[in-house]
């Protein structure tokens, strides 16, 4: 069998589908417009939409569950881990352990949710007097059984550290996992992808008109997909891809071809974990019954509590990018 190409699908509205062990990806790409002194959007031009549940894409842009600032006001989590790759635009995060950030522009973070946390993922409109272009992808990386219940934890993956390895006609970035030779900062430590074995890779690639890029193998048994979300014309070992999802056999090399305009796509790649799902909402178990669970531990507990003034805070307009984790540490760049 010389075909790496297993099944292809459309892509259609996100979230997009996943397999073991991602859980979910969605590709969120808002033309927001200038922004009001509050980092929000004009109250003039959010009449008419469903303030707290917008996803209409209006005008090039959605609220999400925000309203005046779009975005996701706090909401708890258990049992996985999101990974957020801000392509673009700004991400103000807050969590219930009074951990805070603020990325973008190529950054990503890493959230491990384990046992339960509570957090925050606006998106703060910085220009007053030019368009807030955002675009991320969120994925979340399933856990094992025996880590459903770890401490939560969170790694911030700045760009400046992520690999991009250029050929030509061909940009390669890499924010999981080793791939042709380009190693990004580590997951969390609890993650699926931490050990090597399970071969998890997240990747971006960008092909300019014409690009070729080969994919290298990787070994059977690991599930690989490439989600070809920007251009038209391109090929995957032949086969016309732009716009679709194709399920690639792992241990095969594919060649990616664009055609007469830019192409881009996202590699998810990972061992899958082979156990139970049980899926309600912001959690993800093994069981009914470890779902029962989580939703008592949370009415409960509330994972901690919120310590912040608004269920959707974001940073002063002059705040750069930075991290305050849990335990004090502090990032700035």
């Amino acid at each position: 069998m010389t075909d790496p190409v297993l099944s292809t699908s459309p892509l259609g509205a996100p979230p997009w589908a996943t397999d073991d062990p991602f859980l979910f990806c969605v590709h969120h790409k808002d033309a927001y417009p200038a922004g009001t002194p509050a980092l929000g959007v004009a109250p003039e031009l959010l009449r008419g939409r469903q303030l707290g549940m917008d996803f209409s894409g209006r005008d090039g842009w959605s609220m999400y569950h925000g309203d005046a600032v779009p975005g996701f006001p706090q909401h708890p989590h258990r049992g996985f881990e999101t990974l957020t790759v801000a392509r673009s635009g700004f991400i103000d995060h807050f969590d219930s352990l009074g951990a805070t950030a603020r990325f973008g522009a190529g950054d990503a973070q890493w959230m491990t949710a384990g046992a339960g946390i509570v957090h925050s993922e606006m998106f703060p409109l910085l220009e007053q007097d030019a368009d807030n272009p955002a675009e991320l992808f969120q994925i979340w990386l399933n856990l094992p059984a025996r880590d459903k219940l770890v401490a939560p934890y969170f790694t911030m993956l700045w760009s400046e550290d992520l690999p991009t390895l250029r050929e030509e006609g061909a940009e390669l970035t890499v924010v999981a996992g080793g791939l042709c030779g380009a190693e990004p900062p580590a997951p969390p430590p609890n993650s699926w992808a931490a050990d090597p074995a399970h071969e998890v890779v997240v990747a971006t690639v960008r092909l300019a008109p014409g690009g070729r890029w080969t994919l290298p193998p990787a070994k059977a048994g690991v599930g690989r997909s490439l989600y070809a979300f920007a251009g038209q014309g391109l090929k995957v070992a032949g086969r016309p891809a732009s716009g679709q999802r194709l399920r690639l056999r792992a241990e095969l090399p594919a060649l990616l071809e664009a055609g007469s305009e830019p192409a881009e796509l996202l590699l998810l790649q990972g061992r899958p974990i082979g156990e139970p799902v049980a899926q309600h909402g912001p959690f993800v178990m093994n069981t009914r019954a470890e779902l029962a669970t989580a939703f008592r531990d949370f009415q409960e507990t509330g994972f901690g509590g919120w310590p912040w003034p608004s269920d959707a805070p974001v940073h002063p307009r002059g705040r750069g990018r930075f991290a305050v984790h849990a335990e004090g540490a502090t990032e700035e760049r």
